[in-house]
């Protein structure tokens, strides 16, 4: 089958200009001129559609020198008056009809922040991500809610939507498994890891024909920015991410890793908790500075990096070890206090017999970052050490 556009397979070219033209703040704005003045300041603070956060209905009665529940009112009557005005269907209803859509192709629901990145990579909303998503969620929960419920309330998953009747048992059932043995990890999972762990629990298995999407859409590079690495995996099991990218218990940290929302791998709290993050990650020792830096670019809470305390967190925590100079690995890794002598001495005692000079130095760099001449010279300190008539090293024996 050669490749088609996004939608071209079940929308006609009219559909899909419409949709990928859809400017959902000129939209939504060109509704609510129809309004008058005060109807508009109401539900533009209410829904923060300015730019600004939400306002309270408390908030903007004061603005308005009126009661909240005037407030209230005058909020009801315009968005009701918008929903009855014989443009919504001719400019919202490509809208109404994609989102059907993609919850379709991802099982049923889609939490809201993943739903409105898809939208504005569709859309021509691409600007500022952050500004559109109030667009669409006003769009969405009040204009074209006689056909999607918004939920916020649910105890598995972060605020969703779903269109409107559609059952959720089995997503329910899954993440009710899921969360359970999340508790027995005790490392975190890749996309892939987590997927597969999914598949692997009987409340799946059990409705695994209710994940099996259309697959009618084309939303491969939809779901690249979202995703990254993972957008293979996650295309081809996009129901599955759906449901995990909405649980409310379970995160990606910084680096895509999943877990439970309160592991300190998950959101680190101390820069310790940092430093650790991104040495397991790198997956190979680091030099001081770069680490600091590393925690710095990844910017995990905004909290200014000190090289200094990064430095002194290595040194005092025993988890890390001093590799070469300047260079700190994870001990878990196998790595060892003391000088390459000391390494030397502990492979030689653990090996019980002579090694050669090529075994001692592979060994030496499973633990040290360190030249074949920094090796040769600890080898040369014949008060520990001594060569053997083929060649090879042993421990010095005591003198009595």
């Amino acid at each position: 089958m050669k490749d088609e556009s996004i939608l071209n397979t079940i929308m006609s070219d009219n559909q899909m200009k419409d949709l990928t033209s859809l400017n959902v703040v000129e939209t939504v704005s060109a509704l609510l001129d129809q309004l008058n003045k005060r109807e508009q300041d109401v539900i533009k603070r209410r829904f923060g559609l300015f730019g600004e956060p939400k306002e309270t209905l408390e908030s903007i009665g004061g603005r308005h020198k009126l009661t909240r529940e005037r407030i209230r009112q005058i909020e009801s009557g315009g968005v009701n008056k918008l929903k009855k005005n014989p443009e919504l269907e001719a400019r919202l209803g490509s809208l109404r009809q994609v989102v059907a859509l993609l919850n379709e192709e991802h099982g049923g629901l889609m939490e809201k922040n993943y739903l409105f990145n898809i939208l504005a990579n569709l859309a021509s909303d691409t600007t500022n991500q952050e500004n559109v998503n109030p667009y669409f969620d006003f769009a969405l929960s009040r204009l074209l809610n006689d056909h999607f419920d918004e939920v916020n309330n649910s105890k598995y998953f972060n605020n969703f939507y779903k269109v409107k009747y559609q059952s959720l048992e089995h997503m329910e059932a899954v993440a009710e498994e899921l969360l359970e043995a999340i508790k027995n990890y005790k490392n975190l999972l890749a996309t892939e890891e987590l997927i597969a762990l999914v598949k692997s629990l009987k409340s799946y298995q059990a409705n695994a024909d209710k994940f099996n999407v259309p697959g009618n859409l084309d939303l491969k590079e939809l779901i690249r920015p979202a995703v990254g690495d993972a957008t293979d995996a996650v295309y081809n099991d996009r129901a599955i991410y759906a449901l995990l990218s909405a649980l409310a218990d379970v995160e990606q940290n910084k680096f895509g890793a999943w877990g439970h929302k309160e592991s300190r791998e998950v959101k680190p709290k101390t820069i310790n908790d940092k430093i650790y993050l991104v040495l397991k990650e790198n997956k190979k020792p680091m030099y001081y500075g770069d680490i600091a830096k590393k925690i710095s670019d990844m910017g995990f809470d905004g909290k200014k990096v000190n090289t200094a305390t990064t430095h002194n967190e290595l040194i005092l925590d025993d988890k890390y070890v001093l590799v070469g100079r300047g260079l700190y690995g994870l001990r878990e890794w196998g790595y060892k206090e003391g000088t390459v002598a000391d390494v030397i001495a502990e492979i030689l005692k653990e090996a019980n017999e002579p090694l050669s000079k090529e075994a001692i130095t592979a060994k030496v760099l499973e633990q040290r970052l360190v030249k074949q001449t920094t090796v040769n010279l600890a080898l040369m300190n014949k008060n520990r050490f001594e060569r053997t008539k083929d060649g090879k090293y042993k421990l010095k024996e005591a003198t009595i």
